[in-house]
């Protein structure tokens, strides 16, 4: 199936790296110029450079901290400059839940939901904000904001406010941005193989003397009882961002491999 995405351009935050960058990657084979955004300089430029070369797209690197309104609205300024205009975004700039962080009331502090809260769902909304007018003005756009399966379960007070809370967002800017053509959707990811969960799972095997694939087993409590792979959850994205997924906006799509048990409706 043609996605019909080539020569459209994009925005990916979070794109140095794990599912951003993964992202970056599949909407590049189709065709699509890309900016990748994130906080560390030095490894978003050696992601675009990789990524440029094994595409054959530009892909152009935004040192951006998407905790700062000023340097959102300069990110999107640069990439309307440098590509001549902007038709995809997808939020992906977040700190991964870390495991044995406090999941308690006790251990729940302030800060913790603020900082949560800010980076995550705030820094959705900057870039959501500043990309907008762009979309609609052109009549067509794509929002994807990746959020995460904490959306539906209390793991902990600030996971599942933050994730809730990208829902939130997304359903209200669909609803406004819908009649001038801007399709916005939600994608949530389980438990996903990255650069980060291997070197942890590369850890742990090396400690225990079982092996990598044995402790990946261990964690897959899916309907398919494997990981999926951030690769996986790009193809998702990758439609969502395309013309063909015009009859989806307003709604989340999970990419977890599947729950066992609840039934979503």
């Amino acid at each position: 199936m043609d996605l019909n995405l080539d020569g459209k351009r994009a925005i990916v935050t979070g794109g140095s790296k794990g599912i951003g960058y993964a992202i970056a990657r599949a909407l590049a084979n189709e065709g699509v110029h890309v900016v990748i955004a994130a906080r560390t300089a030095e490894q978003l430029e050696s992601a675009a450079e990789a990524l440029s070369r094994e595409t054959g797209r530009r892909v152009l690197a935004i040192p951006t901290d998407t905790g700062d309104d000023d340097r959102v609205r300069t990110l999107v300024e640069r990439t309307v400059t440098e590509l001549g205009g902007i038709d995809i975004l997808v939020n992906s700039a977040a700190t991964p839940w870390s495991p044995g962080a406090s999941t308690d009331l006790a251990g729940t502090d302030d800060e913790t939901v603020h900082r949560e809260f800010d980076i995550k769902v705030l820094g959705y909304l900057r870039t959501a904000r500043a990309v907008a007018p762009h979309l609609t003005r052109q009549g067509w756009g794509r929002i994807i904001n990746i959020s995460g399966l904490g959306a539906r379960r209390a793991n902990s007070i600030p996971q599942t406010i933050r994730n809730i809370g990208v829902s939130a967002l997304t359903k209200n800017l669909a609803d406004e941005l819908g009649p001038s053509g801007v399709n916005v959707t939600v994608v949530h990811p389980g438990l996903t193989r990255t650069e980060r969960l291997t070197a942890r799972l590369t850890s742990e095997a090396e400690q225990s003397g079982r092996s990598i694939a044995d402790h990946e087993s261990d964690l897959a409590h899916n309907t398919l009882r494997r990981v999926i792979d951030a690769s996986e959850v790009a193809d998702v994205v990758t439609f969502l961002a395309s013309p063909r997924s015009v009859a989806i906006t307003g709604d989340a799509i999970a990419a977890g491999g599947g729950v066992p048990g609840p039934v979503y409706y």
